[in-house]
Parts: structure tokens; C-alpha cells; sequence
């Protein structure tokens, strides 16, 4: 595990959510903790507790330059199938301009761990056109510890628009985005049933990606006479130059309605490589379109996938 996939240490907060009793623990605590940014716990008493997000939760970009969500292993954020639950963008003016190159910067430094998202639904949200049910990220570094994504939603058409769960766009000199012991089940979206990203490097470590569905159709660019999208039944990448290593993951029950039930991966330049080390592809139908040889895939890059120790079916 590298260094930097593991989890912040969170034994002295910057801040707490709630004080002790569930009821303590509401919407407008986390929005107004995540937008001062820092490490931050929750004290929402001893059981499980569901927060019921009644707006997102939107990181500032000069507060921090880290900003940690620790849900300590009881916490839920649900979007209540209406709205996404948390969003960063270091281009977003109404967030704070923090560097005259936007588009690459090395803060804020997010990271949600040992926390729940739930039903988030980014519908209707074409900032940067759009995505990313649970969560939207560009700019900064982002990383994802320990959690869990259930039931999230976005558009169900578009081309190139994805992630049910996260969608990533540009990360500090295109640094990986690490999600580690992390599982992403029920997501729905245009392409990327749980993750999506335009020009990102991905580290998926240990974790499960399941029942996932791309519902979209007519692929990217749309054939004519579609509304475009069905790609990445649980992983979608689109750019030029970048990376994805999948190692000790299960991908298993996804499907896209065009090609790629588990990965869709195109790199448009021809330089991108993706691994798969000691992991489990299986049963991801691509209706569509897939890479010969490799069940649930649609690869174009710099060459085949590298498989080891693992097994696609």
C-alpha cells in the first residue's frame, strides 16, 4: 500500500460534526464544516447515524489546503435521490480562485474515508458537463478510503458525461486518484455505473465495484439518432495520457448497453496503459462492443492491458 492510499491520520480533528446525539448531526453542520475545510470527524452518538443532505456540500478552495471527511465507520450522507453530496472544483470561481492555473493545483487535498454515500443524484447538474451522483471533483488531489457508494444516480443519457458515484476531472500533474477498500454497488449513469474521469489516472485497490450499469446509448461520440453514452458499466476514462491499475478488486455484475460492462478505457492519444494485478472481472456484460480477449473491457491505448494473477470472464 502506498504511502500516500492510506488512510489521514483523524485522532486530532480540525473540527466535529455534532455533539454527541444523532439529531446533533444535520445537513447544515456538514455543509458549513466542509466548506471550512480541515479534518473533520463526526460525534453523532454510539449508533449508526443517516444524515439526510438537504444541500451539497461544497469545499472552498482557500480553506485547507487539506480537507478530510472521517465518517468513522457509522456515518451515512444521503442525497435522498435528489441532489449530489459533495463537490470540489478549483475552477469554480464561486468557490475561490486560489492560483492563476486552476486546472492544476495541488490543493485542496480532499478525501472522504470511512464514510457512506447514499443515493446522490447529480441530475440536472451540467457544471463541467456534469456527473458524479455522490461526488464531483476537479482540480486539487482527491482520494477515497474505506468508504462505501450505494444507489447513486446522474444523467442516464449524454456521451461523455458519467459517474454515478465520482466523477474526477484533472488532478495536480495528473496524479492518480487512489480509492482504497472501497466498495460501489447500485449506481446508475450514462457511462460510469461508479467512476468516470476525463484525463485521470486511477489506483483501485481492494475494493468491489457491483451492479453497476452505463444505461446510456449510442456510445461516444453518439451515433446519429442517440442521445450518446452506455459505456463503463462500473469504470469510465477518456483523455490522452493516463493510467489505471486495478489490483486485489472484484468487478462483478456490471453492464453497459454499449461496450465496456466492467472498464471502458480510451485513451485518445494512444499513450494511456492500464494493469490488472490479482483481481476478479467477472460477469460484466458489454452489449455493445468489447476488446477481444478481455471479457467486460473496451481498450484503446498504448497497449493490451497487463493482466497478472488475475482472472476475466
Amino acid at each position: 500500500m502506498p504511502a500516500e492510499a492510506r488512510a489521514v491520520d483523524t485522532s486530532k480533528p480540525t473540527r466535529t460534526i455534532g455533539g454527541g446525539t444523532a439529531a446533533s448531526c444535520t445537513s447544515a453542520a456538514v455543509v458549513k464544516a466542509v466548506a471550512a475545510g480541515g479534518v473533520i470527524t463526526f460525534d453523532c452518538g454510539p449508533e449508526p447515524v443517516t444524515i439526510k443532505m438537504t444541500a451539497t456540500a461544497k469545499v472552498r478552495n482557500a480553506n485547507g489546503p487539506r480537507v478530510v471527511l472521517d465518517g468513522g465507520g457509522k456515518v451515512t450522507l444521503s442525497g435522498q435521490g435528489q441532489r449530489r453530496i459533495l463537490y470540489m472544483n478549483t475552477c469554480d470561481g464561486a468557490q475561490g480562485w486560489t492560483t492563476s492555473h486552476c486546472q492544476n493545483q495541488d490543493h485542496p487535498q480532499l478525501t472522504v474515508q470511512n464514510l457512506t454515500f447514499a443515493d446522490g443524484n447529480s441530475t440536472g447538474e451540467r457544471t463541467e458537463g456534469g456527473g458524479g451522483g455522490a461526488v464531483f471533483v476537479r482540480g486539487g488531489r482527491f482520494k477515497v478510503v474505506n468508504s462505501r457508494f450505494v444507489r447513486n444516480r446522474c444523467e442516464r443519457t449524454g456521451p461523455d458525461l458519467g459517474g454515478a458515484a465520482i466523477r474526477v476531472l484533472s488532478q495536480y500533474e495528473n496524479r492518480p486518484v487512489y480509492v482504497v477498500g472501497s466498495t460501489f454497488d447500485g449506481g446508475v449513469c450514462a457511462n460510469g455505473g461508479a467512476l468516470s474521469s476525463i484525463g485521470v489516472s486511477w489506483v483501485v485497490l481492494n475494493s468491489v465495484l457491483r451492479d453497476n450499469r452505463a444505461v446510456g446509448a449510442g456510445a461516444n461520440p453518439a451515433r446519429a439518432g442517440t442521445p450518446g453514452g452506455g459505456s463503463g458499466g462500473a469504470i469510465y476514462c477518456d483523455g490522452n495520457e493516463f493510467t489505471v491499475r486495478i489490483a486485489g478488486t472484484i468487478i462483478e455484475g456490471n453492464k453497459a448497453n454499449e461496450g465496456g460492462g466492467a472498464v471502458f478505457f480510451v485513451s485518445n492519444n494512444r499513450t494511456g496503459t492500464m494493469r490488472i494485478e490479482n483481481s476478479a472481472l467477472r460477469r460484466n456484460p458489454s452489449d455493445g462492443f468489447e476488446t477481444r480477449g478481455y471479457p467486460g473491457i473496451f481498450f484503446l491505448g498504448a497497449r493490451n492491458p497487463t493482466v497478472t494473477n488475475s482472472k476475466l470472464s
